[in-house]
């Protein structure tokens, strides 16, 4: 496991009213093991809520992967994934 995962957080006013708040604990909420195998970007806005077809906010890119309805465990999850992968 030697591998960095860029995770970008959306705050743009949907995003953070729909959960995207509590993201920015995320790096609180991660296993110790990938802590320092993460680098957290918070964004002002992805522009992603302009487009019903993305799907609905939050919106978290993790790595190269839209994460859609983002959550703690769903953000965590794939972060663990593409660290073991």
């Amino acid at each position: 496991m030697g591998k960095v995962v860029r995770v970008r957080i959306c705050v743009g006013t949907s995003c953070y009213l729909l959960g995207g708040a509590s993201l920015l604990e995320l790096e609180h909420s991660l296993p110790e093991e990938v802590k320092n195998l993460i680098e957290i970007e918070v964004c002002p806005c992805l522009g992603l809520c302009k487009d019903a077809l993305q799907g609905r906010p939050p919106f978290v890119i993790v790595g190269e992967k839209l994460i859609v309805e983002a959550d703690m465990s769903k953000v965590i999850e794939e972060i663990v994934r593409q660290i073991r992968n």
